[in-house]
C-alpha cells in the first residue's frame, strides 16, 4: 500500500463535514514539519458532525482507521496513511463512511 503519511495536524473530516482530531496529542520521535506522525495506536475523535437519519440527530463521534501492516512503523506501529482504510462512526459504532482527507503541501511518500 502507497500513500502520503499522515501527521497529527493533517485536516481530515467526516463525509458529513465534522472535524477529524486525534484523541490524543501523539508524541513520538517521528514528525513531518514539526507534527508528529499518527500510527494505527491514536484514536480519532469527530466534532461538529450535522448528520441525521430521517430527521433524527446521529453524527459521527469517532474514526477507526485500518493500519496497513508490514510497513513503515514508529515505535512498532504501522503508520497511517492518507490510503488507510477508515470508517467514521456514530456513538452506537455504525459505519457512516469514510473520512475525508484534505491534501497538504508537505508529502512524505511511503511505498
Amino acid at each position: 500500500m502507497s500513500g502520503s503519511l499522515l501527521a497529527a495536524d493533517a485536516v481530515i473530516g467526516c463525509p458529513h463535514g465534522g472535524r477529524v482530531t486525534p484523541a490524543a496529542t501523539p508524541s513520538g520521535g517521528v514528525r513531518v514539519a514539526g507534527a508528529a506522525v499518527v500510527t494505527g495506536a491514536h484514536g480519532h475523535l469527530v466534532t461538529g458532525c450535522p448528520h441525521t437519519v430521517d430527521g433524527v440527530p446521529s453524527p459521527c463521534v469517532s474514526v477507526r482507521w485500518t493500519a496497513h501492516d508490514g510497513g513503515v512503523t514508529v515505535d512498532g506501529v504501522p503508520v497511517l496513511l492518507d490510503t488507510s482504510a477508515a470508517e467514521c462512526l456514530n456513538v452506537a459504532l455504525v459505519p457512516q463512511g469514510p473520512p475525508v482527507v484534505r491534501p497538504t503541501g508537505r508529502r512524505v511518500v511511503v511505498r
